[in-house]
């Protein structure tokens, strides 16, 4: 779809009367937001959820220049756009009650993101930003895709921590991408465009109103399998992005803190009410894990002359694989049936610890490899 489509798809998103479910049905009536402007008016009316008046918007608008200057600042901001029909729009996204039909994006997202949300106090203490780092990076080595919404406080701890694991993280604004809020936070901005994303639901220009952020958090959740709120008041709108991945069947974690501290009374509030307490990255894995999908098993039916076709039975030899890359491969050959620990492989293969890391999550996520207690692997069987 080349730029001068999307501004079919942003001004139907403009007009006054067209909300985010709105959207959908008129692109599911007519197939694509160009279509729904050379609809008649009474055809447009027979569409769930569009009256008379927000048809009658449709026909009228006028606004084309404005949006030629949308087009303009897109490509000035070296953004882009994806719709909810492009195969990169997270998938966990469309399951939403309101999805967003398109979001603004700077940076690159990936299919294969595997993302956890973040979030928390904008007056974050110390204890509170430190943990939030050290938890974020320890994600990012595990080949986790950390989102948060690069506010003061825990959102920038989540997104630096991820950074500093080297890992990918994903920046989710209530804002235009032309506005960086708060402007302190210029540099990792930039850092996670290179890293990761920065991505909006709001056009250019959009300043960043209270009202945005609410609807700002669903995305957040929306995007990920599950949110870690970390220091968060009992009125905060992290709470609010919990409440929200609740309702979304995502997984809510929250990091306990001290009961003497205001900061902490929303997170504790959390775990009585049924949130899982989290003291490290195992703790949120063992949840997420099963819910990714993983591949069909690597045994194949084989056919030899007079016998009936049996299952082929997999041995270390047959996982090594020309589908898998050099790096899994090297990884593989020192994993057996007999359970090796992280070290032992680091060793064998000589590789940098943090790539056995990555590799060994991801491996595990494809149902290849299985962790055992105390960090030792052996062979899926």
């Amino acid at each position: 779809m080349g730029l001068n489509d999307y501004k079919y798809w942003i001004a139907l998103k403009s007009i006054d009367g067209v909300r985010n479910i709105g959207f959908k049905n008129l692109v599911d009536a007519f197939g694509n937001p160009r279509t729904v402007f050379n609809a008649s008016l009474h055809t447009l009316t027979v569409v769930p959820g569009i009256g008379r008046i927000t048809a009658a918007n449709i026909k009228d608008f006028s606004e084309w220049i404005r949006i030629e200057e949308e087009l303009e600042l897109i490509k000035k901001y070296d953004a882009h756009i994806i719709t909810y029909q492009d195969h990169i729009y997270p998938k966990s996204l469309l399951n939403i009650y309101d999805f967003p039909p398109f979001l603004y994006v700077k940076g690159l997202l990936q299919e294969d993101d595997i993302n956890i949300a973040v979030v928390g106090s904008r007056l974050a203490s110390t204890y509170g930003k430190f943990s939030t780092e050290r938890l974020c990076r320890e994600l990012a080595l595990k080949g986790i895709t950390v989102v948060s919404g690069l506010a003061r406080g825990i959102d920038s701890a989540a997104h630096r921590g991820a950074l500093a694991g080297g890992g990918r993280t994903i920046a989710v604004l209530g804002c235009g991408l032309d506005i960086i809020y708060p402007s302190e936070n210029e540099k990792l901005y930039a850092d996670i465009v290179s890293h990761g994303a920065v991505i909006t639901e709001y056009s250019f220009g959009s300043p960043p109103a209270a009202s945005n952020f609410p609807a700002r958090n669903r995305i957040i959740s929306g995007i990920s399998l599950g949110v870690v709120v970390v220091e968060a008041n009992e009125k905060s709108g992290s709470l609010i992005t919990a409440r929200l991945a609740l309702e979304q069947g995502r997984e809510v974690f929250a990091v306990p803190g001290s009961i003497d501290s205001a900061g902490s009374r929303g997170t504790n509030k959390l775990i009585k009410q049924g949130a899982k307490l989290i003291e490290n990255v195992s703790d949120i894995l063992e949840e997420i894990l099963p819910q990714v999908d993983k591949p069909k098993q690597h045994s194949q039916n084989v056919h030899t002359s007079g016998q009936d076709n049996h299952e082929k039975k997999i041995t270390p030899e047959t996982k090594v694989s020309s589908g898998l890359t050099d790096i899994e491969n090297t990884i593989l050959k020192v994993i057996t049936s007999k359970a090796i620990d992280v070290d032992g492989i680091i060793t064998a293969t000589g590789l940098k610890p943090n790539d056995v890391l990555n590799i060994l999550l991801t491996l595990e996520l494809r149902g290849i490899i299985k962790q055992l207690p105390g960090k030792k692997y052996i062979l899926e069987e």
